[in-house]
């Protein structure tokens, strides 16, 4: 799963080739691509980072076909004193020679069997704050096989993903070294970040496509009233819904994937990375809030199976609810979208995108959902330009729903057209009729100006 990505034997497509697998694999194996992904961007930032010494160490057991090789690693951050505000980190790092020694404590650890992590600790001396942070290289087990000074105390009993051991712990002076200089671990782990960010996107969808195969299984078999479910026509348009949802939700995710490949390839150019910038945080808030939607109604559509542990589909929709959690909230993500705007190149790169996209449209249904998107993606431009202070950041989701499911919708589109042309196959314009009508402008549908006040009196 991981080799794929870096032997690099399709090129550019190498990544869609890699994330077409995980979209099979991720909702059949217990969890096991949360620890897969964290792997894969730890290779990542380790290749970023230039450190030849630790790319030797670590990259060949990160990226191997061996089992007897191969590593998983964790990505030690949380805190209790937060999550996504890492500046806030307590670990501290001592010098010991040529070496590092971490002291602090680990609130929420994933993967905690892996064999190695990158964690962020505050090297002595440095100043508070995000910046004076450094990311670190740990491997968890001395010559022994025993923890390097590594405490566990204990397993987070968690509402999902229980399969996945989630620790707590402290390091207690545990061996570490300093991966790319002595501050600036922020930015330094960030590819890793943009990789684990992709990961939930694509397990996000795949949770989606799972539940529909499941739902349409069972409205062929399940008889109500006289009829299979399959033949009533509330119950079909329940799940054409879901379908258009799962679909754009798929070419967003795999666009971003895309936009990956064409960067480690050499492919892309500074427009394309700004696009890429700006798409990454867009793709993971958006499809973890449509695969906890959608899962929800796919338990709802089995009735009272649905909510009956042994049918497989509580897990299901418990495991996708952290895909709106793990690798930034949605609130997290929607202000990250906002640092990626100001530069001022990344919503230029969007408006080239979205004129290409739309100039591929021909069919006259296809250029109304077209139209759609365009005048969504309009909206949100014209609010962001005349916004700012309190009312930028409290519509700063909306404003970031919006950019994805308009873009989805417009990804949509072009599939459709492709299907038309080459298949005669339209289902795909109907997806993405029935998406646009599923509602793409978040900012026109909502009182932005009156949020602050709204959001001041439900604080009370």
């Amino acid at each position: 799963m991981i080799a794929t990505a870096y032997e690099q034997r399709n090129g550019r497509h190498s990544r869609i080739h890699q994330f077409a697998l995980v979209h099979l694999f991720t909702p059949a194996t217990d969890v096991y691509s949360c620890p897969l992904a964290m792997t894969d961007g730890a290779a990542r930032a380790l290749k970023s980072s230039g450190n030849k010494a630790l790319i030797e160490r670590a990259l060949p057991h990160l990226t191997s076909r061996d089992p007897e090789q191969f590593w998983t690693s964790g990505q030690w951050m949380t805190e209790s004193t937060g999550g996504s505000d890492v500046g806030l980190t307590e670990t501290t790092a001592r010098r010991d020679g040529a070496r590092w020694r971490l002291h602090g404590r680990k609130w929420f650890t994933s993967a905690a069997t892996s064999q190695m992590a990158l964690t962020l600790a505050r090297p002595e001396g440095n100043p508070a704050g995000g910046k004076g942070l450094a990311l670190f290289y740990v491997e968890t087990r001395d010559a022994g096989g025993q923890l390097d000074h590594i405490l566990v105390h204990r397993l987070k009993d968690k509402f999902g993903t229980r399969k996945v051991p989630t620790a707590e712990l402290t390091l207690d002076g545990t061996p570490a070294v300093a991966v790319a200089g002595e501050a600036d671990g922020v930015r330094n782990i960030s590819p890793m970040l943009n990789v684990t960010r992709t990961w939930n996107s694509v397990s996000a969808v795949s949770y989606m496509r799972r539940g529909l195969a499941l739902a349409r299984d069972y409205a062929r078999k399940r008889v109500a009233f006289g009829a299979p479910l399959a033949g009533k026509p509330l119950h079909v348009d329940t799940l054409a819904g879901l379908q258009a949802e799962y679909e754009a939700a798929f070419h967003l995710a795999f666009f971003a994937v895309e936009l990956i490949g064409r960067d480690e390839s050499g492919q892309l150019d500074p427009s394309g990375r700004e696009l890429l910038r700006l798409l990454t945080p867009i793709a993971k808030l958006v499809t973890g809030k449509q695969s906890v939607t959608v899962l929800s109604e796919i338990m709802e559509s089995f009735g009272g199976a649905g909510y009956v542990e042994d049918t497989g589909l509580p897990s299901l929709l418990r495991d996708a609810q952290v895909f709106s959690i793990w690798e930034g909230t949605t609130n997290v993500l929607s202000l990250d979208v906002l640092r990626a705007l100001q530069s001022g190149g990344a919503l230029a790169a969007l408006q080239i995108e979205i004129e290409t996209l739309a100039s591929g449209v021909r069919d006259l249904r296809l250029l109304a959902c077209a139209k759609s998107a365009q005048g969504a993606l309009l909206s949100a431009q014209q609010w962001i330009a005349g916004t700012s202070g309190d009312e930028l950041e409290a519509g700063a989701r909306r404003f970031a729903m919006t950019l994805g499911r308009a873009f989805a919708l417009l990804l949509l589109c072009r599939q459709a057209q492709w299907s038309l042309d080459h298949q005669k196959d339209p289902r795909s314009l109907y997806a993405a009729e029935r998406f646009a009508r599923n509602g793409v402008d978040v900012i026109a549908s909502e009182d932005i100006k009156g949020s602050s006040s709204l959001a001041n009196d439900a604080m009370g």
